[in-house]
């Protein structure tokens, strides 16, 4: 299969909104920019896609080698069904979608399986981390609370496959989703939530 990965990412500045309680804004920017940066290195040579609408991320994109795709005024599922267009158009046969706040974002590209749609929901098995499809049967964006359902419902493949993947299940909203024990090692260490942090102060 000729793969490619599909990554929406927001402003920086406007992610994490619901983490305001814990972290400043320049802090919340920084986290954001690190998560998205983990998930697009971690698939390696896969071609990566990144949809936005910010000149900042834009930059940032095109710095860690992935093609840009600007759509403004699109908002998310717009983005996502744009960029899988463009993806499609390139001569790609199979597309993965991922949220760009995963802290483990290990196997993504293996979610990728021929002729199925492949879902990895959230913890709470509401959300969807990250999907796979052929091109050739698109599945529309319909990101928002329960689009784990609405996305699995609308698959056209012979095979669809669900996979809770205890890793890939981790994003990071809200100030919980900080203290989940398997991030204790992945979490950066200038985070000021991270109790040790408090008081020990660690270079970048």
């Amino acid at each position: 299969m000729d793969v490619a990965v599909l990554v929406p990412v927001k402003a920086f500045t406007q992610a994490k909104q619901r983490l305001a309680t814990v972290l400043d804004p320049d802090t919340r920017a920084r986290l954001a920019r690190w998560l998205a940066t983990g998930v697009i290195e971690s698939v390696g040579t896969t071609p990566v896609f990144v949809v936005c609408d910010d000149p900042d991320v834009r930059s940032w994109a095109e710095d860690l080698g992935a093609t840009a795709l600007w759509t403004a005024r699109l908002g998310l599922n717009g983005a996502v069904d744009d960029g899988v267009g463009a993806i499609t158009a390139a001569g790609f046969d199979h597309v993965v979608v991922s949220h760009a706040d995963l802290p483990l974002p290990v196997g993504i590209v293996d979610q990728a399986r021929s002729g199925t749609s492949t879902f990895v929901p959230d913890r709470q098995h509401q959300g969807t981390n990250v999907m796979a499809f052929p091109t050739n049967a698109p599945i529309a964006a319909r990101y928002g609370p329960g689009s784990f359902r609405r996305h699995h419902a609308a698959s056209s493949t012979a095979a669809t496959e669900v996979r809770f993947d205890h890793q890939l299940s981790i994003d990071l909203d809200t100030p919980a989703d900080l203290h989940q024990p398997l991030l204790r090692e992945v979490l950066p260490p200038w985070l000021p939530t991270i109790p040790v942090n408090r008081f020990i102060h660690r270079p970048s």
